[in-house]
């Protein structure tokens, strides 16, 4: 008899393993569009591994709504086309939420806001980032982004070059083919203090335009998918609550990047 109630045990100790991995097995699974080229927040390393600000949040996100993170890079000029044919369920790539935007895709609540800024190189003679002082210089930025538009719309007087990764502008500035370059202060700070970045330096913030740069950086979703979006600023709100986004936050920064 005593056999026998240790055999049943056993078994129903096994039944209850093997209920909690079907359970695991089939937790719900978002797919999370990034681009894996914008440190700090988003990055692919050397030996394929996603990391960033963005990353860690969208794993926050996904452990706050008990749910499987799964990410996919996207070159940034097709990650909105890829968002809505369904190659992923979200965009979590640092995406500034714009009424442009609006048109094509759904947006959280912002899960950080930071301003635009202009850095140049070190002997370098612009000494305003103002149209007028920027004027007949040649200023690079990653094209579709709020940054080139800000350059384009507020910066006319300069020519603006457009490259598809912000390793490239990098690039050109320091090698001269460049006056200066526009992108988030927080980007342009972080590559400051790399070898690479040794050339430049930050020369002013600029005032976002809300137009023009919107009220944050939020995650893309496809339209209509009310829920999807309501679980995300959920836990959002979430994590500020309990204190993992400052973890986060102090992990990459020095400052509280969400913003006012």
């Amino acid at each position: 008899m005593r056999i026998s109630k240790k055999l049943s045990l056993a078994a129903l100790a096994l039944m209850l393993t093997a209920g909690a991995a079907h359970a695991d097995s089939h937790m719900k699974t978002i797919k999370i569009g990034t681009e894996g080229a914008y440190p700090p927040f988003n990055n692919l390393t050397s030996d394929g591994q996603l990391v960033g600000f963005d990353i860690d949040i969208a794993n926050a996100l996904c452990d706050e709504m008990k749910v499987k993170c799964e990410f996919v890079t996207n070159d940034w000029d097709g990650i909105i086309p890829s968002l809505i044919s369904g190659k992923f369920d979200a965009i979590i790539a640092s995406m500034s939420i714009t009424d442009e935007r609006k048109e094509k895709v759904d947006f959280t609540d912002k899960y950080y806001n930071t301003p635009p800024a202009i850095a140049v190189p070190k002997d370098s003679d612009i000494t305003e980032a103002t149209d007028a002082g920027l004027k007949g210089k040649i200023i690079g930025a990653q094209g579709s982004t709020t940054h080139s538009n800000y350059a384009e719309e507020k910066l006319s007087s300069a020519e603006i070059r457009l490259y598809p990764t912000p390793d490239e502008y990098k690039l050109d500035i320091a090698s001269g083919r460049v006056d200066g370059v526009i992108d988030d202060v927080i980007v342009l700070s972080e590559w400051l203090e790399t070898d690479n970045g040794a050339c430049c330096k930050i020369l002013d913030t600029l005032t976002p335009d809300p137009v023009i740069n919107g009220p944050g950086a939020g995650i893309a979703i496809r339209k209509g998918e009310d829920e999807l979006r309501e679980m995300f600023n959920k836990a959002i709100a979430a994590i500020r609550a309990n204190g993992k986004y400052k973890e986060i936050n102090d992990k990459y920064f020095e400052v509280d990047v969400y913003g006012d």
